[in-house]
């Protein structure tokens, strides 16, 4: 079975402390087998530190996954020295390896050699240090997949959210906002709803930008100008959407199960929510990539790296979906 690649994150934050905690508890035997992209230097300092009690040996493609209780098999994509490797504070030299072990793990998925992805937490100032000028996981992942279409989703077993805009002021949400660019997300939303989840017939509620869906215009015409239109017109391709609702009452609505999943206009208007319901264990998944790809949805958390108190909660459900989605889409492939 190939291999599920779960990548280190930042060797300063939380990753590899949630990564080590993920691999010495006891696993659910339905999962796919995993390995950890990254460096194994960093592993076994934080192990030492925080007293884990594991094995972590080197992997290469083709090599068979150790069975065992806390064996961690890890793909090398770098080889830190002890001393460069510092609890909550990064480095020009840790930045690079936390960025080349997501360049490895897309690459071994474009080869064949790895099933899909979950990611652990980076920092956006430490991947504009490592030269990679992007804005986030989100938009390195795009360009190293060669796709134009990515659309962030925030899964939970009681909500799950899509956004329009992601990692932008506010004061510019209502600019970017068009009817195309809504309706696009409408059809990744349903199209991954449909298959990654394997909803028959998904049901999408779309959140306005403005408080009480702008009252008539009173306090604001972006739902009658953009976000009405682009329902209409998601509606005549036979995607079924509903709204634009009130932010203030949808997100009940949703968590209710009226809802398989609401589209919403900007990052904390989603993110709230969710994070309020699922904030262990919510799942960050790209939609709209040729490759699987999940991630915990939290930071890097600096402030508490290397102490032994981070939850490895979300990384369980980040696998455990990364894993539902790779079955759902091999049964397609094989109908």
């Amino acid at each position: 079975m190939i291999p599920l690649a779960i990548t280190m994150g930042c060797p300063a934050g939380i990753g590899p402390e949630i990564i080590l905690k993920y691999f010495t508890q006891p696993q659910n035997p339905m999962q796919f087998p995993c390995i950890v992209v990254g460096d194994k230097n960093v592993l076994n300092v934080y192990a030492q530190r925080l007293a884990i009690d594991c094995t972590i040996i080197p992997w290469l493609p083709g090599d068979a996954i150790p069975a065992g209780q806390n064996i961690i098999p890890v793909y090398e994509t770098s080889e830190l020295s002890k001393n460069s490797i510092q609890p909550g504070k990064f480095t020009k030299e840790t930045a690079i390896a936390m960025a080349s072990a997501i360049i490895s793990a897309v690459k071994g998925i474009k080869e064949g050699w790895l099933s899909g992805l979950c990611t652990c937490p980076i920092s956006k100032e430490a991947l504009q240090k490592s030269g990679h000028l992007y804005p986030g996981h989100t938009e390195m992942l795009a360009r190293l997949t060669a796709s134009g279409n990515q659309v962030m989703m925030l899964a939970g077993n009681t909500l799950r959210v899509t956004l329009a805009t992601i990692h932008c002021g506010i004061a510019q949400v209502s600019g970017l906002l068009n009817k195309d660019l809504l309706l696009n997300l409408y059809r990744t939303t349903h199209k991954s709803l449909h298959v990654d989840f394997n909803i028959p017939a998904p049901r999408l509620a779309v959140a306005a930008l403005n408080p009480h869906a702008g009252e008539g215009g009173m306090f604001g015409n972006e739902e009658e100008k953009i976000i009405i239109p682009s329902i209409e017109a998601g509606q005549k391709e036979g995607i079924v959407l509903h709204g634009p609702f009130p932010p203030d009452t949808i997100f009940f609505k949703a968590a209710q199960g009226e809802y398989d999943a609401v589209v919403c206009m900007y990052h904390d208007q989603g993110l709230i929510p969710f994070k309020l319901l699922h904030f262990k264990d919510g799942v960050n998944v790209t939609l709209g990539l040729p490759i699987v790809r999940t991630s915990v949805d939290h930071g890097t958390a600096y402030d508490i790296a290397g102490k032994g108190i981070a939850d490895p909660s979300s990384l369980a459900a980040a696998v455990a979906l990364a894993t539902q989605i790779i079955h759902n889409r091999t049964q397609l492939d094989t109908i």
